[in-house]
């Protein structure tokens, strides 16, 4: 099992800046990515960002440009740095872990959520 924990939402304004962390404990070694999601009231969850082992890197075209995604040195700890902030990326932001199944990557494993306000 991998547990996750999220940390760095809050309240920012327009066209601000903020960053999110998450650390994996438990049984890391079977991540092979990581990444951020998000869900708004009312709005199925979307993908923000992954980035794999390897370092490969997939951004939902909303957030291009103003989000990076990176991993820690000890590959347990992935960030999101967002810039440039809009009022529609107000919602809870939630990081995954992936294992890999039958050569797929599954995003089996989730964080508590925390929630990033973007007011106008």
């Amino acid at each position: 099992q991998v547990q996750l924990v999220e940390s760095g939402g809050g309240l920012v304004q327009a066209g601000g800046s903020l960053r999110l962390s998450c650390a994996a404990s438990g049984s890391i070694f079977s991540i092979n990515a990581m990444g951020w999601y998000r869900q708004a009231p009312g709005k199925q969850r979307e993908l923000v960002a992954t980035i794999t082992s390897g370092g490969l890197t997939n951004y939902a075209d909303s957030v291009k440009g103003r989000f990076t995604i990176s991993r820690g040195n000890a590959k347990n700890t992935v960030s999101l740095q967002m810039n440039s902030l809009k009022p529609e990326d107000t919602a809870v932001y939630y990081c995954a872990a992936a294992d890999i199944k039958a050569g797929t990557l599954h995003y089996d494993y989730w964080g508590q959520g925390t929630q990033v306000t973007v007011s106008s």
